[in-house]
C-alpha cells in the first residue's frame, strides 16, 4: 500500500475520534457544569519528494494528522436563578472539591447541584454520587439544626490545562497543575447553578465539517486500494 492510503486511514481514525468528542458535547448540553471539550491535533512527519532527506526544499508531504490530545474550555457557562437551598455557582475561576467517603479520593467540579444525605452520624451535603462537599478548610460540611455548618469552598490551581476528565463534570489533576488551592477572585452564588458552557450551534457545525472529512478520508481509502489492485493487475 502506498502513503495515500495510510495517510487516509489515520485521517478516518482522527475524524472518527473528534465525532466522539463531538457527540459528547452534544449529549452534554444540558449537564450542570459540564465543560466543551476540544480535540487537540499534531502533524505527523513531513519528507521531502524527489529529494535526499537533508535537502531544504519546499516541495514535501505530509503522512497525516493524529489526535494528540482532548483539551477543556473552561469558559464559564450561562448562570441561572433556581432558588435552591443547597444549589450553588461559582463566578470566576475555580472548583468545588468532593470527597468520595470510601477511598478519600477528591474530585474537582463545576456542578453545585448538591442536596443532603444521612450518613451514619448525621445529614451531609453530597453531591448526586453522595460524595462529600468540602468547605474552605477541606472539612465534610454538615447540617445541624437546619443549618449548613460551612458553604462550600472554592479552589482552584495554577494551571488547569491537562487536567483529567472524570464522569460528565469531574476533574482530577495531574502533576503539572499543582496543589488545589484558595481560589483568590471567586465568588459563591447560592440559589444558582452554572449550565454547561457548550455552543449547540458551533458543535452541530463540526459535526457537518468533521462528516465530511470522515467521508473524504474513506473515499480516498477506497480510490488508494482500487490504484493498488490496478497496479497489482498491469504486473501480473
Amino acid at each position: 500500500m502506498d502513503t495515500s492510503f495510510y495517510t487516509a486511514v489515520r485521517g478516518a481514525r482522527t475524524q472518527q475520534t473528534h465525532l466522539d468528542i463531538i457527540a459528547n458535547n452534544i449529549a452534554n448540553v444540558n449537564t450542570t457544569g459540564y465543560k466543551t471539550k476540544r480535540a487537540g491535533f499534531l502533524d505527523l512527519m513531513y519528507y521531502n519528494m524527489h529529494a535526499p532527506e537533508t535537502t531544504d526544499t519546499r516541495l514535501q508531504a505530509g503522512t497525516g494528522v493524529l489526535t494528540e490530545r482532548t483539551d477543556t474550555d473552561f469558559t464559564t457557562g450561562g448562570i441561572i436563578q433556581t432558588g435552591g437551598r443547597f444549589d450553588y455557582a461559582i463566578s470566576g475561576y475555580g472548583f468545588f472539591m468532593i470527597q468520595d467517603p470510601l477511598d478519600n479520593s477528591l474530585t474537582y467540579t463545576r456542578s453545585g447541584s448538591f442536596a443532603l444525605s444521612q450518613r451514619q452520624d448525621g445529614l451531609y451535603l453530597t453531591d448526586a454520587q453522595g460524595r462529600l462537599v468540602l468547605d474552605a478548610q477541606r472539612n465534610p460540611i454538615r447540617y445541624i439544626d437546619g443549618e449548613l455548618t460551612a458553604v462550600p469552598g472554592i479552589f482552584d490551581f495554577v494551571h488547569t490545562n491537562g487536567m483529567l476528565s472524570v464522569g460528565e463534570n469531574g476533574f482530577t489533576p495531574v502533576a503539572k497543575n499543582g496543589a488545589a488551592v484558595a481560589a483568590a477572585d471567586a465568588e459563591l452564588l447560592q440559589g444558582t447553578l452554572e449550565n454547561s458552557n457548550v455552543d449547540l450551534a458551533e458543535e452541530l457545525a463540526k459535526v457537518i465539517e468533521s462528516s465530511r472529512a470522515y467521508s473524504y478520508m474513506l473515499k480516498m481509502v477506497q480510490t488508494s486500494d482500487e490504484v493498488e489492485q490496478t497496479i497489482n493487475g498491469l504486473r501480473g
